[in-house]
Formats: C-alpha cells, sequence, structure tokens
C-alpha cells in the first residue's frame, strides 16, 4: 500500500507531461496537413521531362 505513494504521483506526473507534449504538437502545426504528403506522392511532375525533351 505504500508503493501506491510514489506510483500515483509519477502516473500523474508522466500524464501531465504526455499531454504537455501533444499540445506541443498540435500548436506547433504537426497535424495540419495529414492529407497532403499521400496526395503529392501520386501527382506527376511533367516540368522536369518537358526540358530535356526541348
Amino acid at each position: 500500500m505504500n508503493v501506491l505513494i510514489y506510483l500515483i504521483p509519477i502516473a500523474l506526473l508522466l500524464g501531465l507531461l504526455g499531454l504537455v507534449a501533444f499540445i506541443w504538437s498540435i500548436k506547433s502545426g504537426q497535424y495540419d496537413d495529414l492529407d497532403g504528403a499521400a496526395h503529392r506522392i501520386l501527382i506527376e511532375e511533367d516540368d522536369d521531362e518537358s526540358d530535356t525533351d526541348q
């Protein structure tokens, strides 16, 4: 039972640390464009090929 005196504050501190890290990642723009990279890989860029043909 004495172990809970140490484990509960440690668990709360780690949970708070994870919440702070998550809020920081949202504010820094980590989740702004989730589909952009997936769509960019499908777009063919013809600009490079047209320069070599001429």
